[in-house]
C-alpha cells in the first residue's frame, strides 16, 4: 500500500521557521517528480514547490519564492520543505504527493496521484 505521510506541522509566530517532511512507503518514488501544496480556508488548493525526480529541477510559487526550499532524498523515499520568514498567509494544510511515474517534473496537480493526509501550519501575527 503506498502511503505518504506528512509530519512538522504546527503553530509559528510571523517570521518564525518550521521543516516539513514527508515519508513515503509502499514503493519508491525515485523517478516521480514530488511536491507540496497547500489549502488554506475558503481557497483552492495550490502548488507551493515541486522538485524533480533527481532534485536538479525546482519551481516555487511566487508567494513563497525566497522563502521555502524544498529538497528529497531518494535513497531515503522522502521529501521535505524548509519554511522560514513565515506569514500570517502561510496558515493553510500542506500536502505532499508525488508524480505518476514518469513524469519526473511538473507543477499541474492532475499528474499527482499520491497524496499525503496533510499536516496544518498556522502562523499567527
Amino acid at each position: 500500500q503506498v502511503q505518504l505521510v506528512e509530519s512538522g506541522g504546527g503553530l509559528v509566530q510571523a517570521g518564525g521557521s518550521l521543516r516539513l517532511a514527508c515519508a513515503a512507503s509502499g514503493r519508491s518514488f525515485s523517478k516521480n517528480a514530488m511536491g507540496w501544496f497547500r489549502r488554506a480556508p475558503g481557497k483552492e488548493r495550490e502548488v507551493v514547490a515541486v522538485i524533480s525526480w533527481k532534485g536538479g529541477s525546482t519551481y516555487y510559487s511566487d508567494s513563497v519564492k525566497g522563502r521555502f526550499t524544498i529538497s528529497r532524498d531518494n535513497a531515503k523515499n522522502t521529501v521535505s520543505l524548509q519554511m522560514n520568514s513565515l506569514k500570517p498567509e502561510d496558515t493553510a494544510v500542506y500536502y505532499c504527493a508525488a508524480s505518476s511515474l514518469g513524469v519526473v517534473f511538473t507543477t499541474q496537480v492532475g499528474l499527482y496521484p499520491y497524496w499525503g493526509q496533510g499536516t496544518q501550519v498556522t502562523v499567527s501575527s
